[in-house]
């Protein structure tokens, strides 16, 4: 993985934030474009594919609120591998799609076993058991799902990526406590120690092609005391990019 860094900016919330100071990135000002919060129609996302056609998916990606989570889809498409997708997030994101034509951030995964060719299958850290049990029968196949109470008793969940082949790994701070940050989102349990530990067993045993990361609390920009959301957002997100950087160039040398 690079250690190119994209922020696509849909709701402002990255100019409240400071994580990424000192660190050259790639801003994709992405607020010009109709039709993307939570579901994102064709004209959407053709607009969206056009806005990251330059950059490249083996990098790190901050992609704002979870309400914009779909964006894992666009950057994976951009792929040219097989490869397996590790989605760390509180949601499975493969309910039922509500509307068919439109690209959602609640049914992205499947759109992605759906039309991407490269992807083997998808690893699920962390969602919620419940969640996990909604999902539909036609894609259970090619899912293996561990839940957040597996991951916080530390059960060996490692072993379900192949040695063979990489892996896209994105994550969704809502799979964190709100003690540790507060998403726009229903959120899980885990702290963001156990967290960095999945980032840190995932990169020791795959190859790990990119990553992104969505959560943002957006809503915190409309209220002026939630100043300490925000700067809990922004230290996670720094804490993050530091472990994916270090870890893509650890890798590389």
């Amino acid at each position: 993985m690079k250690s190119d860094v994209t922020i696509m900016d849909f709701t402002g919330i990255y100019e409240k934030e400071r994580f990424y100071r000192g660190v050259h990135v790639h801003w994709i000002d992405c607020r010009d474009i109709q039709g993307t919060n939570c579901y994102c129609d064709e004209e959407g996302e053709q607009a969206l594919r056009r806005k990251i056609a330059p950059y490249s998916a083996e990098a790190i990606h901050f992609i704002d609120s979870g309400n914009y989570h779909y964006m894992t889809k666009l950057w994976t498409e951009k792929l040219r591998e097989p490869f397996v997708l590790a989605v760390a997030d509180h949601h499975p994101d493969m309910q039922p799609p509500l509307f068919q034509e439109l690209l959602s951030c609640g049914c992205w995964v499947n759109g992605v076993l759906d039309g991407n060719p490269y992807v083997q299958k998808v690893v699920l850290l962390g969602a919620d058991k419940e969640l996990v049990a909604a999902v539909p029968e036609p894609y259970r196949s090619r899912m293996v799902a561990y839940e957040e109470s597996q991951i916080a008793e530390g059960d060996r969940w490692e072993s379900c990526f192949p040695k063979d082949l990489p892996v896209y790994l994105s994550i969704d701070k809502d799979i964190l406590s709100p003690s540790q940050v507060h998403t726009n989102w229903q959120q899980g349990t885990l702290t963001f120690s156990q967290l960095q530990n999945v980032i840190l067993e995932l990169f020791h045993r795959c190859r790990v092609l990119g990553a992104d990361i969505c959560g943002e609390c957006a809503d915190a920009l409309f209220h002026a005391a939630d100043d300490k959301v925000i700067l809990q957002d922004d230290s996670v997100n720094g804490r993050l990019l530091h472990i994916l950087m270090a870890l893509g160039k650890e890798r590389k040398a």
